[in-house]
């Protein structure tokens, strides 16, 4: 770790960055009204937990939101080029699994500040973070299956981890969303408090983090990933590969047209 690196001096431009002390936020902040992924955020986050991690000041990270979203998932503008031209999907396979891969590598404590809506890849990030405090009235799910995906992009790795292969495979399969209340008693995230909370909730967390001595909280995260980190080596490829492929088919398309004119789709099976 370079002893000077600061992540601010990287030009970031779907993310903003705050610091108190050694606890640095970083944030979605894109001009999309609920923090959708497109290409350009995509790509940074595939370099963001890296460079997070090698940040010199900072020891603890907490990951949020600008705006009434955490990141809604993807943007139906890059679905429409994705579909139209599949290479496209093709080329970001990389980045996909270098979001996993770097966020589960990361040794300083992330507390996800969950202050809406989180669902996609942006669900996925929220549940890969260390402990997950989310605003009462926000919404966490993954429907990768109601855009015609398969939930490739770390879902099917992490959310069985949490709450059990059953009742993971129901919402993965359904792409239902759930409220912030629902997750933090099926053991989905660690908290769901009232808006006027939310802040105190993760200050209080911060604290007790504080309060330990530094290494013995990182290397502690570290170990308790293992596990983590070895179920994404033996997983990742194989389901960034059916999401690619399932990019391809025509319900895919179909599902994504219905979406953005707010109608059923007409799905053919294919």
């Amino acid at each position: 770790m370079s002893a000077d690196f600061d992540i601010e001096s990287v030009g970031y431009s779907r993310f903003s960055f705050e610091r108190d002390g050694a606890v640095l936020t970083a944030a979605f902040d894109s001009d999309h009204p609920v923090n959708g992924v497109d290409a350009a955020m995509h790509e940074e986050l595939a370099t963001l937990f890296t460079d997070l991690q090698r940040d010199a000041a900072s020891d603890i990270i907490i990951l949020t939101g600008r705006g009434r979203a955490f990141c809604a998932g993807g943007d139906f503008d890059w679905f429409e080029e994705q579909i139209e031209n599949p290479a496209k999907f093709r080329a970001i396979a990389w980045e996909a699994k270098r979001i996993v891969t770097s966020l589960l590598d990361m040794e300083k404590p992330m507390l996800c500040r969950l202050n809406g809506a989180a669902a996609g890849l942006g669900a996925t990030i929220a549940l890969l973070c260390d402990t997950i405090v989310a605003d009462e009235g926000a919404l966490i799910g993954d429907p990768h299956v109601k855009v015609g995906l398969v939930a490739g992009d770390g879902g099917a790795l992490i959310w069985p981890q949490l709450i059990g292969f059953a009742r993971a495979k129901e919402l993965l399969i359904t792409g239902d969303m759930l409220s912030a209340q629902r997750a933090a008693e099926m053991g989905l995230i660690n908290y769901a408090v009232p808006t006027e909370e939310l802040d105190a909730k993760v200050g209080e967390i911060v604290a007790k983090l504080q309060a330990n001595p530094k290494w013995a909280v990182r290397w502690t995260k570290t170990v308790a990933n293992i596990p983590l980190r070895a179920l994404a080596q033996q997983m990742m490829d194989a389901s960034i590969g059916y999401e690619s492929v399932s990019n391809t088919l025509e319900d895919r398309a179909e599902a994504v047209k219905a979406m953005m004119e707010k109608r059923a789709p007409d799905l053919s099976g294919e």
